[in-house]
């Protein structure tokens, strides 16, 4: 273990080189000759603004980061997320040492526990805001239990476990919990109704893209010797895992998080609104502003975010949709993944898949096997090429494909979890499992999110240089048919698939024949990691040579 405990010096070249993040550490590190207050501040933490670090002057205080290489041991994380998590920790160390708070870095291949229990030794009980994590807290709760370590509430979130009581003991519905907060908070309400007459426009929000507005293109971030450590560390000590590195894309310092919104809020929130649900092969974040990594390090803060988007003098439906998704569905998911132990059990009840599926996630959704649908490589080499992709590619595209495959939810949600910079369980989890994938049934969403080609078609640009034709031959509609008609019993009763059902009903025999034999074809391809070709399709589409319309 690597140690630089706030004073000390580092140790010697013979047992580890110095790099320059730690001789940077070693030179703005305050001594250790007052008496401080020793806060543990996890990896998503990455804070002054919230917690002790806001309520104590900085000679006061001293911090605890830990680098551990044993979580990302434990399953293969993207790089380019390493790279953000580690490249905003060790900025966010030195900004704290600058700033005159002692800091202890810790570089580990151990885990978090096993660090802080040599930490606890020599500094004593040490305090710390909740885990966002609950793989974090499960670590940790050994040392809280001892007293070792005294947890505090967390003050990054815009709501409490009391205002989502007030929405329903459950089944649980985001609409109900926006509402509470947004009456309770006064956020766009007038005289105790909407601003604009209603709560959500998300009606509003669904227009596709077809090249105008020009969509913004990201800034670029320079890479400094802090970044490049880190950058040359990955590929050497986590060369096998998936992804590709990019440290220009990423915002590493508090200047830099601050540049990424400030663009986000001049270059992308005007027409968020309007194009918040089209998907685009030329513009894989169209107007999304991509600070999710940000919010979720606490590198921005969501109160900061919502207080400065009100400030803009912007459509209401591009307003309402942001605040919509911060205020609104961050908050209901980090509440879901509380009350339900991480979509394991509601009120001692286990939660099991209601459609009891064990598909395997087929190679496709890696690298190096691409499916043949263009919709599904454009987003997976989105994927591996940067570790983000906007909301609906992740639901309608990478969910829905695998849920019509009988794809096992959580192995879905574990491919998001190492996939995307943004993910963490708190927020992957419900949104993978509980929505993405129907994987607890109604628990918090009335239905599947499942569609056929036409959405796709409809939302994006990815037909246009697709094998098969969207109306013709997409094998995804007949798969849609057949997923349905697999788990009619279960969707019969659900008045929000009562049209689909009556539709499912009318269709022949011979057309529900043909759509299972389809789901067959593609699932037995896929499972091969094989490419689907239009000539191999069962049945009679047409003609399936490739369009560009």
């Amino acid at each position: 273990m690597v140690a630089i405990p706030a004073g000390s010096a580092p140790q010697s070249p013979s047992e580890v080189s110095v790099s320059s993040f730690q001789a940077s550490l070693q030179s703005l590190n305050p001594t250790s000759g007052t008496s401080r207050t020793w806060v543990y501040v996890p990896y998503d933490q990455l804070s002054d603004r919230i917690g002790p670090l806001s309520q104590a002057p900085p000679q006061s205080l001293g911090i605890v980061l830990i680098e551990s290489a044993h979580k990302p041991g434990r399953r293969p994380y993207h790089k380019q997320k390493l790279a953000w998590v580690l490249s905003n920790q060790r900025h966010f160390a030195l900004e704290q040492a600058a700033r005159g708070v002692a800091v202890d870095y810790r570089i580990s291949a151990q885990s978090y526990a096993e660090v802080l229990t040599q930490v606890v030794e020599q500094r004593g009980t040490l305090r710390m805001m909740e885990a966002a994590e609950r793989e974090l807290r499960l670590e940790l709760a050994g040392l809280v239990a001892a007293g070792h370590i005294e947890v505090l509430p967390h003050q990054g979130w815009l709501s409490s476990e009391e205002d989502f009581a007030k929405a329903g003991a459950g089944p649980f519905r985001m609409d109900a919990f926006y509402r509470h907060l947004r009456k309770k908070s006064g956020i766009l309400m007038q005289d105790g109704k909407p601003v604009g007459g209603k709560f959500s426009h998300d009606a509003e929000n669904r227009k596709p893209w077809r090249g105008e507005p020009p969509a913004p293109t990201p800034p670029r971030f320079q890479v400094d010797a802090i970044t490049q450590e880190v950058l040359e560390l990955i590929q050497r000590r986590f060369s096998g895992h998936p992804g590709e590195l990019d440290g220009t894309q990423i915002s590493a310092s508090k200047e830099q998080a601050q540049a990424l919104w400030a663009w986000a809020k001049q270059a992308c929130l005007t027409h968020f609104g309007p194009f918040e649900d089209a998907m685009s092969t030329r513009s894989r974040g169209l107007f999304h502003t991509r600070i999710a990594p940000l919010l979720n390090l606490h590198r921005l803060l969501p109160q900061q975010v919502v207080d400065d988007v009100l400030a803009l003098d912007i459509p209401l439906n591009s307003k309402e949709g942001f605040v919509r998704q911060v205020l609104g569905w961050r908050e209901y998911v980090r509440h879901i993944h509380r009350v339900t132990d991480g979509m394991r059990s509601l009120n001692g009840q286990p939660l099991v898949d209601p459609l009891a599926r064990g598909e395997a996630l087929p190679a496709a959704y890696w690298m190096g096997s691409p499916s043949g649908l263009r919709c599904l490589d454009a987003e997976v080499q989105a994927v591996w090429e940067t570790g983000w992709t906007h909301h609906i590619p992740r639901l309608m595209v990478l969910s829905n494909i695998a849920t019509l495959l009988d794809v096992v939810p959580q192995e879905l949600s574990d491919w998001f979890w190492v996939g995307f910079v943004d993910a963490y369980d708190w927020v992957v989890e419900p949104n993978v499992v509980g929505m993405g994938t129907y994987g607890v049934g109604e628990v918090m969403t009335t239905k599947p999110y499942v569609s056929g080609a036409n959405y796709i078609h409809k939302m994006g640009d990815a037909c246009q240089s697709c094998a098969f034709h969207p109306k013709k031959s997409c094998p995804i509609t007949p798969m849609y048919w057949a997923f349905l008609g697999r788990h009619a019993e279960h969707f019969e009763g659900n008045h929000r698939m009562n049209i689909v059902m009556a539709s499912l009903r009318k269709r022949s025999a011979e057309k529900k024949e043909m759509d299972q034999a389809v789901f067959a074809w593609v699932r037995a391809t896929l499972r091969q990691g094989r490419l689907l070709e239009p000539q191999d399709q069962p049945g009679e589409h047409g003609d399936t040579s490739m369009r560009l319309f």
